[in-house]
């Protein structure tokens, strides 16, 4: 496997905005969990491509902390970042907001996703390193590598 040169988080981020539309709506007249947990997947995606260059795949959902209900005609923004990557793996954080009229905005839901880089066979290949300079990409580091710690624990636990 080839190295690559590290990345700034910032070069990888995304904003998607969305319309919640009748279609999205669910029988409590809430947005549908699994509508928004497909947007997120998207930008996760889009994220890890963007820092990897290469195809990727979903490996796991680590979190996805449910705060507010979403409604039919709410403006949805999700912003996606990388907060942590590992040899062939990158962390996805995707912030979802609710924005209303005003502009005023308010939190979601918040989503951390696995993505694992594919080579040209479809095998895991390595990433960037990532290059975290300001106080809240150093912080969202350690949280990254405090749940990769979890997820590895949880790994072997089940075997």
């Amino acid at each position: 496997m080839e190295t690559r040169p590290s990345k700034h988080v910032s070069e990888s981020t995304v904003v998607q905005t969305q319309i919640v539309l009748s279609s999205h709506i669910n029988g409590a007249k809430r947005l549908f969990g699994g509508q928004l947990v497909e947007w997120i997947d998207v930008v996760a995606g889009v994220v890890a491509r963007r820092h990897s260059h290469c195809n990727t795949t979903t490996a796991s959902i680590d979190n996805l902390q449910f705060k507010e209900a979403v409604h039919i005609n709410d403006t949805v923004l999700l912003f996606g970042k990388i907060t942590y990557v590992g040899k062939t793996s990158m962390e996805v954080q995707v912030d979802s907001y609710v924005e209303e009229l005003d502009g005023s905005r308010k939190l979601v839901n918040t989503a951390h996703f696995v993505m694992v880089a594919l080579d040209k066979d479809e095998h895991p290949t390595m990433v960037p390193s990532l290059i975290v300079e300001t106080d809240e990409e150093k912080a969202a580091w350690k949280a990254g590598e405090k749940r990769d710690a979890l997820r590895r624990q949880r790994r072997i636990e089940q075997y």
